[in-house]
Order: structure tokens, then sequence, then C-alpha cells
């Protein structure tokens, strides 16, 4: 009986106890979760994910700590940064360059970023100058005086007058004209009277016919003109008033003479310009002075007129001002009407035929002097910055010779803030200047940074950049290997060389499915450095990564597969 009381009183001992038990283990629990959850926060409150490699991201690490392949500090990857990360988030691209930005639609609106499509384009353009109207220096005439004199009346003619061929500027005196004008009478009328005798021989009259040339050109070199010679030819009277008539229909673009004026010789008394035809000169740059070869043909347009005229360009070679650093392109043109007036501007329209080739808004190319860059949508608010080369630019396109790929989506408005978040990503991952990839991991390495380390090569005198050690020596010990495209290219000696090497020496390359970065199976095999899982080998590049795939292979090879599992 006291057996079966003592029985019946453990059981509700047994049955409390396991209650406490329980109990105390809920409360255990629930006081570790929380301390769990904030070891992985900041002292700013921000919840870390996981700590990576800046060097390299593919490298994580749930402990902060030393990288073990470059020796880098670790760093905490937020959760809230996690959400605009390069390679975190899962529905964005993975991989993508240093320098890439995530920006958010509503960030977006607010500065403005609109998109375009690099598109293919040829055909005709045109090519604007701004051309000012200058005197055909073939057609102006200077009118001097070849002898001292007064003037004696001056017409109402005066800068730019319009005056006539032959038509009388000025009259005036001058001492040396009246012998010269006896000469001639005694020469004509001794000519005449030989004529009508008919008793001279052929060689007096000849003789006589000479002496009144002479004396006529002696009138002529002393300004006489051919108007006026007649006019004594016709009389047979003396005169004292000189006249000083145009040589050609034209326009006075200098007048040095008024009435009583004394003269000496030698002066320049009048300057006329014919503007039937002009020239027109226009600034143009190096890169365009191409298309304006002899004989090409240009539309003028005098501006708020709506005339056009037809020019051609000289055969003179374009003059370089070193002022404004331009060629001076010579045009010449009809002038019909006088329409065109010395020192006018014209707009000078050439259209030029371009060659087929890729073509984008000159704002979307951000020309810092040492490269030009532009940033491509890559979808999901992702923008990476690419270097490209430029060719011609007419209006508001930009040609690209290298760089970009048609259809490819670029960013063509708000640019420049998303460069200055591009560059501050840069400059917080530690790549200043200028960015080369690492041949061996493909990796973006600052060339100042890389130089600074001596992680430098030199291959075919060409220098490359390494972010560790490793790949460097990876490098060195079979250069060809990751110069595979550049190789092509190299002159024909030395790529006939490169296939000449036997194929057992050629290196048998994998993936490490931890990092992703190529591994040399022979020094794998050396190093100890690989697997077996499922009866296939998998290589590393160091033993940090085949120790986390050890761990849990199913997870990477599920990342290679795009998030499946690999078959059984």
């Amino acid at each position: 009986m006291p057996m079966k009381f003592l029985s019946a009183m453990r059981k509700p001992s047994y049955a409390i106890a396991l209650i406490l038990l329980v109990v105390v283990s809920f409360l255990i629990g629930y006081w570790i979760s929380p301390r769990r959850e904030e070891s992985k926060t900041s002292a700013s409150g921000r919840r870390i994910l996981y700590y990576h490699d800046p060097m390299h991201p593919a490298y994580k690490s749930d402990k902060p700590g030393i990288a073990p392949d470059c020796g880098m500090q670790l760093e905490p990857v937020y959760a809230e940064d996690d959400s605009e990360g390069e390679t975190t988030d899962k529905d964005g691209p993975p991989s993508l360059p240093a320098g890439t930005v995530r920006v958010s639609p509503e960030k977006q609106q607010i500065i403005g970023v609109q998109v375009g499509e690099v598109e293919r384009s040829s055909g005709l353009r045109t090519v604007r100058l701004l051309g000012r109207v200058a005197v055909d220096e073939t057609r102006i005439y200077r009118l001097n005086a070849a002898t001292d004199g007064w003037i004696r009346e001056t017409p109402a003619n005066s800068t730019g007058s319009l005056v006539k061929k032959d038509e009388v500027l000025a009259t005036y005196y001058a001492p040396e004209f009246l012998g010269a004008e006896q000469a001639y009478f005694y020469a004509l009328n001794a000519l005449d009277r030989f004529r009508a005798s008919g008793n001279e021989t052929p060689e007096q009259i000849s003789q006589t016919d000479i002496s009144t040339r002479q004396a006529g050109d002696t009138l002529r070199n002393l300004g006489m003109g051919e108007v006026q010679l007649k006019e004594l030819v016709r009389t047979r009277q003396s005169t004292q008033n000189i006249e000083l008539r145009s040589p050609v229909t034209g326009f006075v673009l200098v007048r040095n003479v008024s009435p009583g004026q004394r003269f000496e010789r030698g002066i320049e008394l009048y300057r006329i310009a014919d503007l039937n035809r002009i020239w027109i000169l226009a600034d143009t740059f190096e890169n365009e002075a191409q298309y304006f070869q002899p004989g090409v043909q240009a539309r003028v347009i005098l501006p708020n007129q709506g005339r056009a005229f037809v020019a051609t360009v000289s055969e003179v070679l374009p003059q370089f001002d070193p002022a404004t650093r331009t060629l001076k392109i010579r045009l010449e043109a009809d002038n019909p009407g006088y329409v065109l007036r010395p020192d006018m501007f014209v707009d000078v329209e050439l259209p030029v035929k371009l060659p087929a080739g890729l073509s984008v808004p000159a704002d979307a190319v951000l020309d810092s002097g040492l490269k030009k860059t532009v940033f491509i949508d890559r979808g999901k608010g992702y923008f990476e910055p690419r270097t490209v080369e430029t060719g011609w630019r007419y209006g508001d396109q930009v040609e690209i010779v290298k760089g970009l790929a048609p259809g490819e989506r670029i960013v063509v408005s708000g640019n420049f803030l998303i460069d200055s978040e591009s560059r501050m990503k840069l400059a917080a991952a530690g790549l200043y200047g200028e960015l080369s990839k690492d041949p061996v991991c493909g990796m973006d390495v600052a060339e100042s940074k890389a130089r600074a380390a001596g992680k430098t090569s030199q291959y075919h005198g060409k220098t490359y950049f390494f972010c560790s050690d490793h790949c460097k020596d990876q490098f060195q010990h079979e250069p060809a290997r990751y110069l595979k495209q550049e190789i092509a290219s190299l002159s024909p000696s030395l790529a006939a060389g490169q296939k000449k090497e036997p194929k057992t020496q050629a290196a048998v390359a994998h993936k490490d499915p931890v990092c992703g970065m190529d591994v040399d199976e022979r020094e794998a095999n050396a190093a100890g450095l690989k697997s077996e899982y499922r009866g296939k080998t998998y290589y590393f590049c160091a033993a940090h990564c085949k120790q986390d795939f050890d761990k849990d292979p199913e997870r990477y090879l599920a990342k290679r597969t795009g998030g499946e599992a690999p078959p059984q």
C-alpha cells in the first residue's frame, strides 16, 4: 500500500518537472535569440548580413576579419545596402563592373534620368559654319596719282557709292600734261599730213605712227583715260582738267580726294571693288576641314532674308589661325544684285555623306578630357559606367567608334548625378584613377594602386595590372592562357609561335564553384585544392574556397545552375 502511494506521488512530480524544463528552455531561447540578432547588428543599428572582400566580392564570411587572398579587411554588407547591391539582389544582373550603381525609380524621376537606345545611322549630315563676306582681292582696283597735281572738281560720290565703268570720279590739274598733250597733237598732225600728201614712204608713215602711239602712252602713264584720249584726237584741243574715271563698275571702298586738294605722286586717290563675285571666309575645326575639298559646292544663306546662294570651295589651301586654332576656309560665289556686301555674316551649309556607324546624343557622353564615359542601363535600376571612343560629331549626335553595341540602352539625361554617385562608390572601394581589368580574374583594378603595390607585369610591351599577388603569379606562369583574344591581334609571327606550342603543354582550366575564378587543373592538383562530389572533381583557387565548398556544396552548385539543385 505505501509503495503504490509513492508511485502515484512520483508521476505528478515528473510531469511538473517536464513542464518546468520546457518553460525554462523557451525562456532561454527567447533570451538568446535577440542576442544573436544583436551580434549581427552594427553600432548604428543597421543589420549586418555578412562580410565580404571588397577586392573579391565573391568571398563572403559570417565573421569580420582579414581576407585570406589579398589581406584586405573584410567589410560588412548591410541589409539595406544589399537591396541595392551589385550582386546580392536576386532580381538584378550579377557580376556588374566596379562603379555600377543602382538608382530607384523614384530617384530617377527626381534627378531627371532619361534612357535612349544606341542606333546605327548613316546618310547625309549638314556641316554648318558662320561665314563672313569679303571682297575678292583680284577684283580690287587702286587709283594712284602718277604725277603731282591739284584736285579741281569732285562729283557726288563717297565711300560706299556704286559707280559705273568710265564714270568721272574727279578732275585734277597737273603741269606735266601740257607738254605731253602738245607732243601728242604734233604727232597726230604729222601723221595726218603724211597720209594726205601721198608722197611719204611707208617707212616714214610707220615711224610717225610709232611716235603718235608713244605720245599717247605718255598721256596714259600720267593718268589720262581712253575716253579723254579719244576726245583729244577728235577736237585737237588741249585741256587742263584731267579726268579720273572708274575702270570698272563697283563700289567705292576708299576716297582720298576733296576740291582744291594738292596731291603728290603715288598717293592713293580711290579704291574701287567689283562685287559681282565675292569671297566668303569661314572658320572650321581641323576635324571638319577634311570635308571642304576644292571644288565642293556649299549653300550660303543670308540670315533673316531667306535668300540662298551657291558657293564653291576655293583651291587655295586653308590658312590656320593660331588665335582661334581654326582653319579659314575660302569660298567663292556670284553676287547678283550686289546683295552680299563686305563684312556681312552669312550661314554656310555643306552636306556631308557619313559612313554607317553607331551614334548617340552628345549629352550622353561625359568627357573628362582623358576618357569618355557613358552609362549603360542594365535593367532593374542598375547603371554601368563604360569607357567609349568617339568619332565625328555633328549637331547633337556623336559617333561611337568603340565601347557600345547596337540596341544597348544608355542614359542620355541626368548622367552627371549618376556619375557622381559612381565615383563615390569607386572611392569607397579604394579604386582611384584609371581602372584596368585583371586578366586572370577579370576584376577592376586601380592602376595607381596596383603600381604602388608592385602588382604589375609586362608582356610584349604592354603593362597588365592585378588585384593580388596570386593573380600576378598565375599570369606570369602562363600569360598566353589569359590573353587568348589579344594573341590573335598580335604580329603573325607571334601568333604562329603561339600556335606551334605542343598541345600537351596546354593548361586545362576550370571554374572555381565558389568564387568563379579560372583555376589551372595542374596547379590545383599540386596544391591539393580539389574535392570530389557525386562522382565529379571540382578545383579551387584557394584553401578557403575549398573549405566553403566542402561545408555546403549544394549551395554553390545550385548557384551555378541558376538556383536549381544539381541533378542527382
